[in-house]
């Protein structure tokens, strides 16, 4: 099934609104640990990509998989919007200056790794040269939007853990797959961004 192309400015205004017009859940850390992660999108070639990390086998946790920049909040950091940013600066080399900030997602919950995640959008109007830091993170994934909302490329299976059945989202980019919590928060994302 085809999907409908979206340009920048577009989707920069449908996010917005999209963000602007909901009440955000909150999910208090308590047991867990504060996190943010950056959803960042940029335009190449004339068309919106979101940007993924691919982790070293040596991070602590989540070794080898996809994931959005960013990690745990610091004590100095002021808020989940400078975590993400900051986390994006050291992973991937990102300037922050560089991005415009649209909002922030729903937190997200992680079951294994005892995490609160707090989903920041934001955008980088002029493409950035990414560069993986080779110590926490192997190398930059980019992927194009429109293949992201391709129905092709989603799958659910469901998984027992402590004997609970619960949905587990995979998204499929060529040899590439992205689960988790990471796959939870994009197709969070993909229902803010619309048909």
């Amino acid at each position: 099934m085809a999907v409908a192309a979206l340009d920048l400015p577009g989707l920069r205004a449908r996010l917005r609104a999209a963000l602007d017009a909901r009440p955000r859940r909150v999910a208090e850390p308590a047991d867990r640990l504060p996190a943010a992660v950056l959803l960042l999108l940029l335009d190449r070639d004339g068309a919106p990509h979101l940007v993924f990390t691919k982790k070293t086998e040596t991070v602590p946790h989540h070794k080898g998989q996809f994931a959005f920049p960013g990690g745990l909040v610091g004590t100095a950091d002021a808020s989940r919007v400078e975590t993400a940013l900051r986390e994006a600066r050291e992973e991937i080399g990102l300037d922050p200056a560089a991005v415009e900030v649209l909002g922030l997602m729903d937190d997200v919950p992680t079951a294994t790794t005892r995490f609160v995640i707090t989903p920041v959008v934001g955008l980088a109007a002029t493409p950035p040269a990414l560069v993986p830091d080779g110590r926490e993170i192997e190398r930059v994934l980019e992927v194009r939007l429109d293949r992201l909302r391709d129905p092709a490329s989603f799958r659910e299976e469901w998984w027992e853990r402590e004997g609970r059945v619960h949905p587990v989202a995979f998204f499929t980019v060529g040899e590439d797959v992205i689960w988790g919590a990471t796959a939870r928060i994009l197709k969070d994302f993909l229902a803010l961004v619309g048909p």
